[in-house]
């Protein structure tokens, strides 16, 4: 009766289909007197699982601080690095003479030369909101993805 628990526990085994229960048990088996003869064969295979889990051993140490990251330092960094390359692009490009503020005496061409600037600006934040878009299908399809 136990031989053949113990072969019916082999074709689980090399089918991957054990439990680590019944692994136990083969290794229980394999490694006492006393297997039958057509399966000492598999004797070895079991016992070298159980030398090799008694004699390797992890030996290197384990550190237990994890490493430090400057992200934030970085981002300081460069922002301070960007308010410095702003600040020397804005002093070098001041115009030497003074420039036409744009100023109208007569009020309806002060109005359309407004309304030619809004929708200038209206234009150029369109694009730029129709750019957005795309992001915003980006992070809904990465959110199917990814669930969290």
């Amino acid at each position: 009766m136990e031989l053949q628990s113990i072969e019916r526990l082999l074709d689980k085994y090399f089918e991957g289909e054990t439990s680590i229960a019944e692994e136990k048990q083969l290794k229980a088996y394999f490694g006492a007197e006393g297997v039958a003869q057509h399966l000492v064969q598999y004797k070895p295979l079991f016992g070298y699982f159980e030398q090799q889990q008694q004699t390797q051993q992890f030996e290197k140490a384990v550190p237990l601080k994890p490493k430090k990251r400057y992200t934030a330092w970085l981002s300081v960094a460069a922002s301070v690095v960007v308010m410095f390359g702003m600040f020397l692009f804005l002093n070098n490009n001041e115009p030497s003479k003074q420039e036409e503020l744009g100023t109208y005496e007569n009020p309806e061409i002060a109005f359309k030369e407004t309304q030619k600037a809004l929708n200038m600006l209206s234009k150029n934040v369109n694009v730029g909101v129709a750019g957005m878009s795309y992001i915003n299908e980006y992070e809904n399809q990465k959110d199917k993805i990814f669930k969290e």
